[in-house]
């Protein structure tokens, strides 16, 4: 389905690339994780403009809301940018000078404690903290001495403008968005590792627009940029400082939790500095996995390493286990109960998302098995043929799936030759692997290493967009409730 632009109360919105609406009927199926809309009359009408981009009908805000919230339609970035009175970048710095060039907007940087103090600089505030708290209690010093009503959060290492800011804080113009982050993408250097990371950057969330949420596509947007509502940050008690890593994950979940909207919108780009050293990549790698420990504890059923429904796990076992025509007669049970089970969905499209449920399944655990659980799998492949084939499929299926789907014309890694970019991905793999190994031993928590069921099929969602009863009735979102940080 192409994305095509609707108005709607709170702007443009368009359609995600998961939107479909079969034969144009009375189901819409799409979003993160996947959803099932029944409609109404009038929703067929909502999702008919929606489609063709025509105006939208009166009391079409209870669906667009939840079209929204399932991540099935997003707002388009507003053309209109807010004041910029109205927003405050702040910086936190540590041993460098920040990439970011102070504009229009007041900007704040908070020195944590570097041993060379970070030079001052015209139009800037500097805050000096007397000893290193760390980026999270960084960013909340300078969000204590912010006086706007919205607050930017740009790392030291990145690089965008104020006027790119201000254009991104335009979807706080919707009330009920708290947190909006843009594209982090790896800056242009040579060299295969600086090729590799302008593909596979953590940072870089990819160029579909997104809901962010756990277990979502987006589940998280990484503090390097951010912009919030001030107030939304401070009710939740602002960055959780006994975090060193993942405390920009826990601050979006947290908000969400809260009854905000967080959204991820890359038609807004940053770029980031690559770590100009293996050592140093593979060490930032290894702390990211050490932060899922403490997060899980925070955050229960968010950090599982892979999510998957019940069909799915016993259809790919078998095949594991070398017994691929019963995994096959699993998986076709699993369709045809799927169509049983969602009698008013046409068979074709039933069978449709069980299949593409299982190929995708398969992907993850593939990538479970070469991030996560990769102790466990050489361990395996030491003992057994079946194990060492299995890992390299593992490994080398996605990898080319990867390099296939993205033409050199407009991947850079394809810069790097295959070789080196394979190795760089297992390194990649293996050293956050270990990092999340190493914080579930260090916390006692085995649930970052455990699998997630979800629910199947998805439960479909019954709409009557004339309905009022909703979020107050108003058409706007509750008052979000508060919670303290951990």
């Amino acid at each position: 389905m192409a994305n095509v632009n609707a108005p709607n109360a709170v702007g443009v919105l368009r359609l995600d690339r998961s939107y479909r609406r079969p034969g144009s009927g009375s189901v819409i199926v799409g979003g993160s994780p996947l959803r099932l809309f029944r409609l109404t009359e009038a929703g067929r009408a909502v999702a008919a403009a929606l489609e063709c981009g025509g105006d939208l009908p009166d009391g079409h805000r209870r669906l667009t809301d939840r079209l929204i919230d399932a991540g099935v339609v997003h707002p388009v970035l507003p053309t209109q940018a807010i004041e910029a009175s109205a927003l405050t970048v702040v910086i936190p710095a540590f041993r460098e000078l920040p990439a970011h060039l102070p504009g229009d907007c007041r900007c704040i940087v908070v020195d944590d404690a570097s041993p060379e103090p970070v030079p001052e600089r015209d139009g800037v505030v500097t805050v000096r903290l007397d000893h290193n708290i760390g980026p999270a209690g960084a960013r909340n010093r300078g969000l204590a001495v912010v006086d706007t009503p919205f607050v930017a959060f740009v790392d030291s290492d990145v690089s965008i403008t104020d006027s790119e800011l201000l254009r991104l804080a335009s979807h706080l113009g919707d009330p009920s968005v708290a947190l909006v982050a843009p594209r982090v993408r790896a800056a242009s250097a040579p060299g295969a590792l600086a090729g590799y990371e302008r593909h596979h950057s953590p940072l870089d969330m990819g160029a579909e627009p997104a809901r962010v949420a756990a277990a979502t596509r987006v589940s998280y947007v990484p503090a390097a940029v951010i912009v919030c509502r001030t107030d939304a940050v401070r009710a939740i008690g602002g960055f959780d400082e006994r975090l060193r890593f993942g405390e920009d994950v826990d601050l979006v979940w947290r908000l969400v939790e809260g009854g905000w909207r967080c959204r991820f919108e890359p038609a807004v780009e940053a770029l980031h500095r690559t770590r100009p050293t293996l050592r140093g990549w593979l060490a930032q790698r290894f702390r990211y996995g050490t932060s899922a420990a403490p997060l899980a504890r925070r955050h229960p059923g968010a950090l599982a390493p892979v999510r998957i429904n019940g069909w799915s796990a016993a259809t790919w076992i078998p095949v594991v286990a070398g017994m691929p025509l019963l995994g096959g007669l699993i998986g076709s049970l699993s369709a045809v109960l799927l169509v049983r089970k969602l009698p008013f969905l046409a068979a074709r499209e039933s069978l449709r998302i069980a299949a593409l449920g299982n190929l995708y399944a398969g992907r993850l655990l593939a990538a479970a098995t070469t991030r996560a659980w990769w102790p466990l799998a050489v361990v395996a492949a030491l003992v057994s043929r079946r194990a060492r084939r299995v890992l390299l499929a593992a490994v080398l299926v996605p990898a080319l799936l990867d390099r296939r789907g993205h033409p050199s014309s407009v991947d850079p890694v394809r810069a790097v030759d295959p070789v080196r970019a394979l190795i760089l991905r297992i390194l990649d793999d293996g050293a956050y692997g270990a990092g999340l190994w190493a914080g579930a031993m260090r916390h006692r928590c085995v649930e970052v290493l455990l699998p997630s069921f979800a629910p199947f099929p998805p439960r479909p969602v019954e709409v009557s967009p004339a309905a009022r009863a909703h979020r107050g009735g108003d058409g706007c979102r509750h008052t979000p409730r508060t919670r303290s940080p951990g």
